[in-house]
């Protein structure tokens, strides 16, 4: 059982410590399933950075890619909700206890 958390943890570490990815699925949750709305929602973000992290999202099951027609949408797999809620939990926690340096 120890071996199963650890793996669980390391997963969702590797992920965590990923730029871009809280962006990208916030976005997708917001509704922006289409590459391109993505890549607009998201300031500063390169197109090779994107590809770079979809592909990754993909094959770590946390975006699912689907194809309707001759366009490619994304959408959140289970596993990505559940990321995305670790992500606005860690949120709640910063504003709830860490003051904006801004």
């Amino acid at each position: 059982m120890g071996e199963k958390i650890f793996n669980g943890f390391q997963i969702i570490h590797d992920l965590i410590k990923l730029r871009w990815v809280p962006e990208i699925l916030k976005s997708i949750y917001l509704g922006n399933d289409r590459y391109s709305k993505i890549l607009a929602s998201i300031p500063h973000m390169s197109h090779t950075e994107l590809n770079r992290k979809l592909s990754i999202l993909v094959e770590k099951h946390v975006v699912e890619r689907q194809a309707i027609g001759p366009n490619i949408n994304y959408a959140l797999g289970n596993f990505g909700k559940d990321l995305l809620h670790i992500f606005f939990h860690l949120e709640d926690l910063q504003s709830r206890y860490f003051q904006s340096l801004a």
